[in-house]
């Protein structure tokens, strides 16, 4: 399979190959779904916590002797009853990873590029170079591409103008080609990569 390399100017300066075992993947739904939660999921903190009855302060002594006085028994101040007490079953530090392999992984990335792919909503770069890093200059540049919207933009880490150009406008994500996951993939309506990061993405996923 044949895709048009463009430059900036949105001439066209070639083709590359890309193999069919990575764009022309069979669209799962179902595998997609998983992991964008499995995604989603992992970027929660999971910090959450509350304390217990014995861990909040205070309830050494018993408040009132246990019979006689008329009142309900009582064995300490910190009973989830009473105000300040501790809290009954609240939320604990915990990791809300799930389980997916990378098989399912790269299977679902393959998945969604070819879907991408098939709307024609895969553009390629013969290079992400430029000439500033000002955020105007980059977005007329995607939208002489016809590119407007969320765009996620894949080239190398080492790219410092991209990322400075970029970080600014909110529609716009750039990440390294070994850093596309399936959930940035389905989440941004264009994809643009540099013939190189494209180069390094097919390598990955067509082992």
């Amino acid at each position: 399979m044949k895709l048009a390399v463009k430059n900036l100017s949105n001439q066209s300066v070639g083709e590359c190959d890309v193999p069919d075992a990575v764009f022309a993947y069979p669209y799962k739904e179902h595998l997609i779904h998983q992991v964008v939660v499995a995604v989603r999921a992992a970027a929660r903190a999971g910090t959450h916590t509350t304390k217990g009855r014995r861990g909040v302060r205070g309830g050494g002594k018993k408040p009132w002797r246990q019979k006689g006085t008329g009142r309900a028994r009582a064995g300490s101040i910190r009973s989830p009853l009473w105000r300040s007490g501790g809290t009954v079953h609240g939320p604990q530090p915990r990791s809300y990873e799930l389980g997916v392999s990378p098989r399912e992984k790269r299977n679902a990335l393959r998945s969604a590029l070819s879907r991408k792919l098939s709307d024609e909503q895969i553009t390629v770069l013969d290079s992400f170079e430029l000439d500033s890093p000002k955020t105007k200059q980059l977005a007329e540049s995607l939208r002489g591409l016809g590119i407007e919207g969320k765009a996620l933009l894949v080239d190398d880490w080492n790219n410092e103008n991209l990322g400075l150009a970029s970080r600014n406008n909110p529609t716009l994500k750039a990440v390294d080609a070994l850093g596309v996951n399936v959930y940035d993939v389905v989440d941004r309506e264009h994809l643009v990569f540099s013939k190189a990061a494209l180069d390094r993405l097919v390598e990955v996923l067509s082992k």
